[in-house]
């Protein structure tokens, strides 16, 4: 009993240890390939500008939700873009993981709030940029 008890909490920390190496290796692979033009329509690059000087990050975590909806809604609904695929979705699921710790630790832990918003605006412009490139449109190196 304690052996299967602690067989299943161990792999389960492995399966956490996993998910978090996975989607930080997508990130960083994705932000090596490519850089958006600041001509776009979303806000998620000015809300990296103003990260690190902005004291209330309520409204800059309201920006990256409505640019969420926006790029979850396009890659759904866009059959081209291959919205099933794994990176997608490890990368949507990494994005709510850092909501749900950026409401945990916006009050408490202000630094720890900042970081998840980075990780939030990073998992946006990885999924924007890779949206971009199965369409065709030219991002600026």
């Amino acid at each position: 009993m304690l052996a299967s008890v602690l067989i299943s909490a161990v792999s389960l920390v492995l399966l956490g240890y996993w998910f978090r190496y996975s989607c930080l290796l997508l990130l960083r692979a994705r932000a090596s390939q490519f850089t958006l033009s600041p001509g776009n329509r979303f806000s998620f690059l000015d809300v990296r500008a103003k990260l690190h000087t902005e004291p209330n990050l309520d409204p800059l975590h309201r920006s990256l939700e409505r640019d969420y909806r926006v790029v979850t809604y396009l890659l759904q609904h866009a059959s081209t873009l291959g919205a099933q695929s794994l990176e997608n979705r490890l990368l949507m699921l990494d994005y709510r993981v850092m909501q749900g710790w950026y409401c945990v630790t916006r009050t408490v832990a202000p630094e720890q709030a900042r970081r998840a918003l980075t990780e939030m605006t990073e998992v946006l412009i990885c999924l924007a940029q890779k949206m971009g490139a199965q369409a065709g449109l030219q991002t600026q190196i």
